[in-house]
């Protein structure tokens, strides 16, 4: 689209030649673009903007750029040598900004919101990071940076490092803040054998809290160590509210892993969840994979859904290549329920309702492993296929009572799947684990992962 020449006059700003580093005194970080002087030439097909304010720096030229964050979009936490406004130009958002980043760490990070018709600067060498956090709208921003083109500052002094957009690693994740939340130790870096097709992606989704990290890493780490193409691998996680701490310790333990975060709005099923015994499943974000295709870009096609307590024991793409046969979702098919249990006695009470499994297998599938048709999804048909058993071999966190565990089928495993209360993370840490705990032992990341596996 064309751009107007556009002449920004920051006459009234003043700036400290001693100052650390450069900011603009005496105003706030986000400026309303109304308040700030402005001529327009007139000038149209150009899609460069001279600002006036960049002599700050001695600068005669500024590059500008046009960014587009779809609904949960984000940059990488990054740095630059040189200072950066955005105007923002529709929707909203939050700016995440470590004002501290020219010591050792960039320190706790400051949350600002970010709207239309508004406009901000980045300080030389702070550590920021930008949001779209309105699952509704696109957030577009015109980016004015100095010429020649940005240098981004490495820091080598951090203890963990991350991947920018551009491929330099820079050293500005710290660990994390809270208490609660593990420490992992970094994956090994995995690469695509030579016959692979970078084009091919392959989507996976998750969800991401605290809670559960714990078992989201060795899913990852599972994947990635037992897939042909590595490098494919595009994951897409689901999150009910921002977590910089959970952020950061997906970026320190996986800094060449390629993924989105999206934001899924709790209040979508509140009111909607009846309780259960598991206290886990009463949780919104438990609920989130059934807005998958709502919360997801629209070219993505097809994906595949995984709990967080879970390890791939096999290549992932031959689950992707599943044939689905024109059906919305294939799921494992598990026929082995006492159906009494699920429903209370007022149910079975009422001869209608009671009918309802009359000369029916007792079957249902199980949500934690998912391969979904998103496009067919939105179009609403919805429809099942079950996968092979394979997949899935799961009801392995059943309760871990007097000892009883749950042992392994006889048939190839291609997933093993601990669904129910029991997690091999909480058993393993307890000195308490089953048999089938050893599988899963190996692909957590855990710094503090000294675990004994006699029964």
């Amino acid at each position: 689209m064309a751009w107007t020449w556009l002449i920004f006059f920051f006459s009234s700003l003043v700036v400290s030649a001693t100052a650390s580093h450069c900011s603009i005194q005496g105003l706030p970080l986000v400026r309303n673009i109304s308040e700030i002087p402005q001529d327009n030439y007139g000038r149209q097909g150009l899609s460069h903007i001279t600002v006036a304010g960049s002599v700050l720096h001695g600068m005669k030229e500024v590059e500008v750029w046009l960014q587009t964050f779809s609904p949960g979009s984000h940059t990488p936490i990054h740095r630059h040598s040189c200072e950066e406004v955005f105007v923002v130009l529709k929707g909203s958002g939050n700016l995440y900004l470590a004002s501290s980043s020219h010591l050792k760490y960039p320190g706790t990070p400051q949350e600002y919101s970010i709207f239309a018709n508004s406009t901000f600067h980045i300080p030389v060498n702070d550590a920021h990071q930008v949001w779209n956090t309105n699952e509704h709208e696109d957030l577009q921003m015109l980016v004015i940076i100095s010429r020649p083109p940005v240098k981004v500052t490495p820091t080598s002094t951090s203890t963990h490092t991350i991947t920018a957009a551009n491929g330099v690693r820079l050293g500005i994740i710290r660990k994390p803040t809270s208490p609660n939340l593990p420490v992992f130790r970094e994956a090994p870096a995995y690469r695509n054998a030579d016959s692979c097709n970078v084009t091919h992606k392959i989507h996976i989704t998750m969800t991401l809290d605290a809670n559960y990290i714990r078992g989201t890493m060795p899913v990852v780490l599972s994947i990635l160590q037992h897939s042909t193409c590595p490098e494919n691998m595009e994951f897409h996680f689901l999150w009910s509210r921002y977590e910089l701490d959970v952020f950061s310790s997906i970026k320190s333990t996986f800094p060449y892993l390629s993924f989105n975060v999206y934001l899924f709005d709790s209040n979508r099923v509140r009111g909607k969840i009846s309780k259960s015994i598991r206290q886990a499943l009463d949780q919104p974000l438990n609920y989130a994979r059934i807005y998958l295709a709502d919360i997801i870009p629209a070219d993505v096609k097809r994906v595949i859904y995984l709990d967080s307590d879970l390890v791939l024991v096999d290549d992932i793409e031959k689950l992707w290549e599943v044939d689905l046969e024109d059906k919305v979702l294939a799921a494992p098919e598990y026929c082995n329920a006492n159906f009494t249990k699920y429903f209370t006695g007022m149910f079975w009470a009422d001869k209608k309702l009671a009918k309802t499994f009359n000369g029916r297998k007792p079957c249902y599938f199980n949500t934690g492993v998912m391969v979904v048709d998103v496009e067919k999804w939105r179009e609403g048909g919805y429809r099942d296929k079950g996968v092979n058993h394979r997949w899935n071999q799961h009801g392995l966190g059943g309760d871990n009572i007097e000892g009883k565990c749950r042992s392994l089928h006889p048939e190839p495993i291609s997933l093993i799947h601990w669904s129910g209360k029991g997690k091999p993370w909480l058993r393993l840490d307890s000195r308490k684990p089953c048999t089938v705990d050893h599988l899963w032992a190996p692909y957590d990341l855990y710094l503090s992962s000294i675990h004994s596996l006699e029964e």
